[in-house]
């Protein structure tokens, strides 16, 4: 489910079924850099898209963390856990992270939920065809660990 009104309402409706977010985090790089930050930020959107079709009912894909590449420290980390403690506290069993952003590897330890990092695939030298293989051959890779961590209640 999307974080749309029609979705969000099925999923007040259905909370028991719903057990895990799923966050998306962006890091925003304004000046040098802006195409590849735009670039992991596409590459994730896809990801997470595939996710949310694949486990519809299961799964609730909330809106991006959004931060500031330069201002990525201990304030953005307590704003992540400070989002994590109410996702917990709101029911969900699971909460996988998905980022592009080398950095939260450092600060794996020191959240709850389950952080995927993925190297950024430039997708702009694609065609959309090639985009869609490429997003369904690592969606079938998050699809295998997601069912592995719900089975082993990580």
């Amino acid at each position: 489910m999307k974080w749309i009104p029609q979705d969000v309402e099925t999923y007040s409706n259905a909370k028991e079924y719903v057990d895990t977010a799923v966050v998306p985090l962006y890091s925003v790089t304004i000046g040098g850099g802006i195409k590849q930050s735009a670039a992991a930020a596409e590459f994730i959107t896809l990801l997470t898209n595939y996710l949310e079709r694949q486990f519809t009912g299961r799964i609730l894909l909330f809106p991006p963390f959004t931060y500031l590449e330069k201002e990525h420290g201990e304030k953005t980390l307590m704003d992540l856990q400070n989002w994590e403690v109410n996702m917990f506290d709101a029911g969900f069993q699971h909460v996988f992270y998905l980022t592009s952003d080398m950095e939260w590897r450092s600060k794996e330890d020191q959240l709850k939920g389950a952080l995927i990092w993925l190297p950024s695939i430039p997708l702009d030298e694609m065609t959309d065809s090639q985009k869609l293989t490429m997003v369904d051959n690592q969606g079938k890779q998050l699809l295998t660990l997601f069912t592995h961590k719900w089975r082993n209640n990580e």
